[in-house]
């Protein structure tokens, strides 16, 4: 066993219902406590550490330590074309996307890409994420090969999508080899180690009803695997879906008809819903993915948090980079994003409800706040050091927080917190993680600042 002192932050409940005061956990010296792989113990140094006293322990001074980071919605094909130039959705795709992604049929340029890209989550104090690949299965085997050597929590599947002319045609498959292929490749990977399995059509517009049709099939015959794809991004998508489905009600309803909608089916974007479309997420037990920065970045639109996180329609939401059409791997850069499309509705999304969404709040979108997302006992240690003071700007901001001095230390402490908390939310990046640990082991380490 090891032990991890430090300061930590992490949530009880989701601060959207709930009292921030309540739905906070907030140890300004705590203990955490590592048998293998998962979390034994956690509360404050003071207790713990007697029951313990013959543990190893690394203390890290003047640091923030929250659970990992949770991205709902990534796609690791597209680590090379970050921030391309000057397209909406469509064009995007058809101008540089589909063109990097064919060099996935090459499993060695795909294990190198996907080496890259978890590199980058590391650094980015990203732990888990759900992670689109390509329509090439050997793509799919190079990440989760490189996954399983990580021992690190990866939701991905294999990409459909098989409709004439939306694609180059090399990019295509077919209904029957994409169900062929997925039912391959979750006997192999669903649930090997901490691998998990999505079945991902890439888009409604991109799949012919067969292929829906067999997601559907496929979801009946491995009912515990994930369902990932888009929805309602940009309404010129929307109106092609509506030409090529006549049949349907509306975008969700493709993917009802489908079979597919319900626990462990996330709608990346779903930015244009009506609130019929918002009652019936709600009532199935879907997720959504808010990509705020990819939103903006594609001019695609702003997503509606407040909705998704109404009492009237309350849907399990994450936040996702949508990395390439996002510019950033941070989801930190992504809550800045988030916070300014809040502001846009007049609305405003504090810091606690930010981290929650990050991390518990992820977690549960995911269907995965058993194993991840928080401090309690028997969940996986994943999780982050952070620096909130790390650069010279936020270090100055630091330095001029408005604590009431009447108030007690307690409260001065948690109102240091918010401050120092908020700033890395708008200002930071990959700059304020100093260190990742996956499964209770360091894997990302930037600096030293180990002081015991």
């Amino acid at each position: 066993m090891k032990g991890i002192r430090g300061t930590f932050l992490d949530f009880l409940a989701d601060p959207y219902y709930t009292d921030e005061t309540e739905a906070i956990r907030y140890l300004r010296d705590g203990l955490l406590v590592i048998d293998g792989e998962k979390i034994k113990d956690f509360g404050p140094w003071e207790q713990l550490s007697q029951r313990y006293p013959d543990l190893e322990v690394t203390t890290y001074k003047d640091r923030l330590i929250l659970p990992g980071l949770i991205d709902t919605h990534i796609h690791y094909p597209q680590t090379e074309m970050v921030a391309a130039y000057g397209e909406q959705l469509l064009e995007w795709l058809e101008k540089y996307i589909f063109p990097t992604e064919l060099q996935f049929r090459d499993k060695l340029h795909a294990r190198k890409i996907a080496d890259v890209f978890l590199d980058l989550l590391l650094a980015n104090g990203t732990t888990t994420a759900q992670v689109f690949t390509t329509t090439f299965a050997q793509s799919v085997d190079a990440f989760f090969e490189a996954c399983t050597e990580r021992n690190i929590c990866m939701i991905a599947g294999l990409t459909g999508m098989d409709r004439p002319g939306l694609a180059p045609e090399e990019y295509l498959d077919t209904a029957e080899t994409f169900y062929v292929n997925s039912k391959d490749l979750i006997e192999r990977w669903h649930n090997k180690g901490r691998n998990k399995y999505a079945i991902s059509p890439r888009f409604a517009l991109g799949s012919t009803q067969e292929q829906l049709d067999c997601c559907g099939k496929l979801k009946g015959e491995y009912p515990d695997t994930w369902v990932n794809t888009h929805m309602s991004e940009n309404r010129k998508e929307i109106a092609q879906v509506a030409e090529v489905f006549p049949d349907a009600k509306d975008y969700l309803n493709v993917y009802e008809r489908a079979g597919i909608v319900g626990p462990k089916f996330t709608a990346g974007h779903s930015i244009h819903l009506d609130n019929d479309c918002w009652h019936r997420m709600a009532q199935s037990d879907a997720s959504v993915s808010f990509c705020p920065a990819s939103n903006l970045f594609l001019g695609s639109g702003l997503f509606l948090i407040e909705k998704a996180k109404s009492v009237e329609t309350p849907v399990r939401t994450g936040l996702g980079t949508d990395m390439g059409a996002g510019d950033t791997f941070s989801i930190f850069r992504v809550l800045n994003s988030a916070y300014k499309v809040s502001a846009l509705q007049n609305q405003k999304m504090g810091v606690f409800k930010g981290l929650y969404l990050a991390t518990l709040g992820g977690a549960k979108s995911l269907h995965l706040d058993h194993e991840i997302g928080s401090f309690d006992p028997g969940k996986f240690a994943d999780f982050i050091v952070t620096n909130p003071k790390v650069t010279s700007v936020l270090a100055m901001r630091a330095a001029r927080a408005a604590i009431d001095p009447g108030s007690s230390e307690e409260e001065q402490a948690r109102e240091r917190l918010a401050h120092e908390a908020f700033g890395m939310m708008i200002l930071g990046d990959e700059r304020p993680v100093e260190a990742t640990y996956i499964s209770g082991q360091l894997l990302y380490k930037k600096t030293s600042n180990l002081i015991g």
